[in-house]
């Protein structure tokens, strides 16, 4: 591994760690060396607040060795006002000479746009030092902006005999199974507080009545959405405790309530689309989907989604629900306390 690379790992490393509390912005971790050694690193901790850029340089104690030092960062430096005013300027401004890339930014607000104001300053630039690693990290951001959709996970726990639920109707009051175990929902919990949003279908809502929350963790709730055409689901279900922002697509014509909208589409068009639409207007970058068979199946029939993560206990049903397919092999295979979980990417 080059220099390069190594520092650009740092990079990586630091910027995960804004993982959950970023969004809608990138991960980003910006590391800076001078003569080999490494004088200032920070990472982008908080949406809103400063970028990687500023904090390490915030964190270099000697400001005159700048001048003479090397600037790597994992994504293009933003070059417009938003949040906070741009991170190229502030490099130009410090007279940084060279600054290394890891890849270029597709926002169309940026888009080489920090690139060109760095070379016209006169810096060194060099682009697409890891930059495979470097989109992976922020595959949300990247398919938000190229695809004008968000990033899709599906998740769903199957039994070892291939089945996600008993057969269950609105009649039934039977308890929904608890197909994982423990230490697998405590994870699914942890991966809730890195999404923005989390989606299930009314069917999912009527029989299990959840909360999609982080219960088991600490961390930020996603915006919980569910589509609910004639809003069947009752008013003292915990989808209405208005306790955390929650979306509603719906037929019909509905206020908006404290933490509960209701947004109308149109349910003789093809639904899904229309929901990754709306949410691309309200710049989710994120959507996970844990809703039943019907959903999960309607997102993948339609190549609605980008990664899914599957739980296979070791329990059997004999008779259920069956678990949805993908037909192809998952790239990692994991042991959660005797719960096989499978990552798929599409």
């Amino acid at each position: 591994m080059s220099n390069n690379e190594t520092y650009m790992k740092r990079c990586l490393d630091l910027a995960v760690k804004g993982l959950g509390q970023v969004a809608p912005n990138p991960m980003v971790g910006c590391v800076i060396v001078c003569d080999g050694e490494i004088i200032g690193e920070g990472y982008h901790e908080q949406y809103g607040q400063a970028h990687a850029e500023v904090n390490a340089i915030n964190a270099v104690k000697d400001k005159a060795l700048l001048k003479k030092s090397t600037l790597y960062v994992n994504l293009e430096p933003c070059s417009h006002f938003g949040k906070t005013p741009p991170c190229a300027d502030l490099i130009v401004e410090h007279k940084i000479p060279y600054v290394v890339i890891g890849s270029v930014d597709t926002n169309s607000l940026v888009s080489g746009k920090g690139i060109e104001k760095l070379a016209k300053a006169g810096i060194d630039v060099k682009i697409g030092v890891l930059e495979n690693d470097c989109k992976k990290l922020n595959k949300r951001f990247f398919t938000y902006h190229e695809n004008k959709r968000p990033y899709i996970i599906l998740k769903w726990a199957q039994t070892a005999d291939g089945f996600i639920d008993a057969k269950r109707n609105e009649e039934n009051t039977s308890k929904p199974i608890q197909i994982s175990n423990s230490d697998s929902k405590k994870l699914l919990h942890l991966w809730r507080s890195q999404e923005q949003a989390i989606i299930i279908g009314t069917n999912t809502a009527l029989l299990d009545n959840p909360q999609l929350t982080v219960r088991e963790v600490k961390g930020k709730n996603p915006l919980r959405i569910t589509i609910d055409k004639w809003l069947r689901i009752p008013k003292q279900f915990n989808l209405f405790d208005k306790s955390t922002p929650t979306l509603i697509f719906t037929s019909m014509n509905e206020p908006a309530q404290t933490n509960l909208e209701f947004v109308k589409i149109d349910f003789e068009k093809p639904i899904i689309p229309q929901v990754l639409d709306e949410l691309y207007k309200r710049n989710i970058h994120s959507l996970m989907v844990e809703g039943g068979e019907l959903l999960l199946k309607s997102f993948i029939d339609e190549g609605y989604w980008d990664s899914a993560r599957v739980f296979i206990s070791d329990k059997e049903l004999g008779k259920g629900v069956a678990a949805p397919v993908l037909n192809q092999k998952p790239v990692i295979k994991e042991n959660i306390s005797g719960d096989k979980l499978l990552f798929y990417v599409k």
